[in-house]
């Protein structure tokens, strides 16, 4: 007789063999026992949980068969299946039931069925337990082992499609377990993690807690980047160097704040996500690996195998990794590392950028070693100083000033009781009643203080956005485009067309200030090509403005304080230079900025602490320059 698949309760049928009389005679029933709905049920629902006491087994111990389907499927992880009841055929004593399982296993569920024998014995349905009851090839002493399958993480690529984040060769140092003996295994560890320099009680703490078989993870170091002592590695008991690949950019430093980081998901991860991440999966912690890890990421895929006593694998389901897509960048590498070796022997914080005018292509965003892995380049908050004047400048040129017009450039001005003066080696021979052309060019503050007049609400934040600054756009990545508010009092007035007061621009932003000066048009870098960033309304530079900023700004380089970049081979360079008074422990000290331009490439070097713009940004300018030829 074959019985529905749904297991709901069925009333039991009675047979009436005489008809009730008068007499005193009583109906005959006869019944045809109890069915195996219940029992099924039961064991499906152990099956999915583990726990077989409420199954009526045949001759056999609830116990010990639970520890049984522990050991089967301990090695499916933290993975619960799904167990349903489907048809039961049954055959007088005898029934089959069949039995659906799905294990939830990343991008695919496992899915198969089982079938349990029962057998009616007196007024109860008991079923013959075996291991195929859990998947149907599984032998005695067999076992169900789940292995992930990592995805091959996407690409980050650079200008022209160069590699910037690849599968690069790598050698993880630690201890395997197998090859040491338990006791010695602590002793090890310490003696290991005081050879690569990590902490050693605690290494030696995670070593003494790996199960027997277990490699435990010291140190992971670029091929060819171990310390020499490193090789000392080898008279350590149990100590092991595998090679190995990881995701990585071409050096240790190249764009690492912003770029971000890889490694082991966290629990907050795992708890946040739960369906995208699991214990052991490598993930994007920080930067771009972060922000894009979906994209980046891929999908795992799995390999399930039965394992028998002996150790012979049979795969019974596989579902292949997805690799993760690429994110190409606009960074170019070659120009990267340049940047990079021009800082790495700059003590304070330090930046370089470098924009593509025609484009907007973020080429280089450097930040030097002083930065203490803060993103300075593109995410600075910071007091631009005298290389705002490209901005002021063109404020006073709508306002009515023409690179001819006669200013004073005084050796002090005072506004509202403050007392603002030029920079401690102004030329004198630049002082007096000079042309707005020459103010600009050797950088007289006073002579632009004293025009700070001229210009109406609104005028000055106006001209930074004509130029890109002060006008915030969703880039992709962590940017900061710069600060133009309205001035509180006189005083602050006078102190922003000198780049100080309340103006702040990172140096991304400075960059795109004499790249759009080199352009003729507002530049917004961009640096994920996928990411189409518009542009905001804002007041457009007119050809016109824009010939004349370019002739004041190559006067900077002929005649004024970028005189030493003069001689850069190539198209004409334009530049401004910058200082920008602030206060640190108690002592005034200057940001040292110069921002330039070159046929179709426009820079900004920013260092934190230095004598001038000239004296110790344009030193660093010039080189790179040279360099980009």
């Amino acid at each position: 007789m074959r019985r529905p698949g749904t297991l709901t309760a069925i009333a039991p049928l009675v047979l009436l063999t005489g008809l009730v009389t008068g007499c005193d005679s009583v109906a005959e029933v006869t019944s045809p026992g109890p069915d195996p709905d219940d029992t099924v049920a039961a064991l499906a629902t152990a099956l999915a949980s583990g726990s077989f006491d409420d199954v009526a087994l045949a001759g056999d111990d609830p116990a010990r068969v639970g520890r049984q389907w522990q050991a089967i499927t301990e090695g499916m992880g933290d993975v619960e299946p799904t167990v349903t009841a489907g048809n039961v055929q049954e055959d007088g004593d005898r029934a089959t039931a069949t039995y659906s399982w799905s294990w939830p296993l990343g991008a695919q569920d496992w899915t198969y069925e089982t079938t349990a024998d029962l057998t009616r014995v007196d007024d109860e349905w008991q079923v013959a337990w075996e291991p195929a009851l859990v998947e149907p090839s599984l032998e005695a002493d067999t076992v169900l082992t789940a292995t992930s399958v990592a995805a091959r993480r996407g690409e980050i690529t650079g200008r022209g499609g160069a590699a910037i984040v690849s599968e690069r060769p790598v050698v993880r140092f630690g201890i395997d377990r197998q090859k040491v003996p338990s006791p010695d295994a602590g002793s090890s560890a310490r003696r290991l993690a005081r050879l690569v320099g990590i902490d050693a009680a605690a290494y030696a703490k995670r070593v003494e807690a790996a199960g027997p078989r277990a490699f435990v993870e010291a140190i992971v170091y670029r091929r060819g980047d171990a310390p020499s002592a490193v090789a000392a590695y080898d008279t350590i008991r149990g100590a092991v160097a595998l090679p190995d690949e990881l995701p990585l950019a071409p050096t240790r430093e190249f764009a690492a704040p912003i770029l971000g980081t890889v490694g082991d998901v966290t629990a907050e991860m795992i708890e946040k996500d739960p369906d995208a991440y699991r214990v052991g999966d490598q993930a994007g912690l920080s930067g771009l690996e972060a922000r894009y890890d979906d994209q980046l990421r891929g999908t795992p895929g799995v390999v399930v195998d039965t394992v028998a006593e002996g150790g012979e694998e049979r795969e019974v389901f596989r579902v292949d990794a997805t690799d993760g897509e690429p994110l190409a960048l606009t960074l170019d590498v070659d120009l990267q590392q340049t940047a990079e070796r021009l800082l790495a022997d700059v003590g304070p914080a330090s930046a370089i950028v470098a924009v593509k005018p025609s484009t907007g292509d973020l080429l280089v965003a450097a930040n030097g070693p002083g930065n203490d892995g803060y993103n300075i380049a593109t995410y600075g908050q910071l007091a631009p100083g005298s290389t705002f004047k490209s901005v002021s400048g063109l404020a006073l040129l709508r306002a009515g000033l023409t690179p001819d017009s006669v200013v004073p450039c005084t050796t002090s001005i005072t506004v509202d009781g403050k007392t603002f003066t030029n920079y401690s080696d102004y030329p004198a021979g630049a002082t007096g009643r000079i042309p707005f052309r020459t103010a600009l060019a050797n950088s007289c503050n006073t002579a632009f203080i004293s025009q700070a007049g001229r210009l109406g609400d609104g005028d000055l934040a106006d001209a930074a956005a004509s130029l890109g600054l002060g006008i915030d756009h969703d880039l992709g990545f962590p940017a900061y485009f710069g600060s133009v508010a309205p001035p509180a009092s006189e005083t602050e007035a006078a102190a922003d067309m000198i780049g100080q007061g309340a103006i702040l621009a990172s140096p991304m932003a400075m960059a795109a200030v004499i790249g759009s000066v080199q352009a003729g048009t507002a530049v917004v870098p961009r640096l994920i090509t996928s990411l189409d960033v518009e542009k905001q309304d804002a007041d457009a530079l007119t050809p016109s403005e824009a010939t004349q900023l370019r002739a004041l700004l190559r006067g900077v380089v002929t005649s004024g304080s970028g005189r030493g970049l003069l001689d850069v081979p190539g198209p004409p360079v334009i530049a401004k230079t910058g200082t920008a008074e602030f206060e640190r422990d108690g002592k005034v000290l200057t940001h040292a900025w110069m921002i330039g331009a070159q046929g179709d490439l426009a820079v900004a070097v920013f260092v934190d602490v230095g004598s001038s713009g000239s004296g110790t940004a344009g030193p660093i300018l010039e080189a790179f320059l040279r360099a980009a030829r």
